[in-house]
């Protein structure tokens, strides 16, 4: 019997992964990506419905969800790390400050 996912990637090309449910630092969450399972270990607790970064990203770096880019990264984030307003400027906040 397959295990329940505890995290989904959407898209080929996200760079982020979704918690399916609250996940604990240290843990090792597998996920499929590009039809193959991989572990990530997270950096930090990842609250249900969060997004956790699936590769490293420098400062800078478009945060792909969705097979699009919804932000970018505002310092380096590690794979596992937790991906939300503390380091990430969302593509909507970017337009309105043109």
């Amino acid at each position: 019997m397959k295990d329940k996912a505890k995290a989904i990637v959407i898209h080929e090309k996200d760079t982020v992964a979704t918690a399916l449910e609250p996940l604990r630092a240290g843990a090792a969450i597998s996920v499929e990506i590009h039809n193959r399972v991989e572990k990530i270990k997270l950096l930090a607790e990842i609250p249900a419905g969060h997004k956790f970064a699936l590769i490293d990203m420098e400062k800078g770096t478009d945060v792909i969800k969705y097979g699009e880019p919804i932000g970018q990264s505002t310092a380096k984030i590690s794979q596992g790390e937790h991906v939300h307003r503390h380091n990430l400027t969302s593509r909507t906040k970017q337009e309105n400050e043109r």
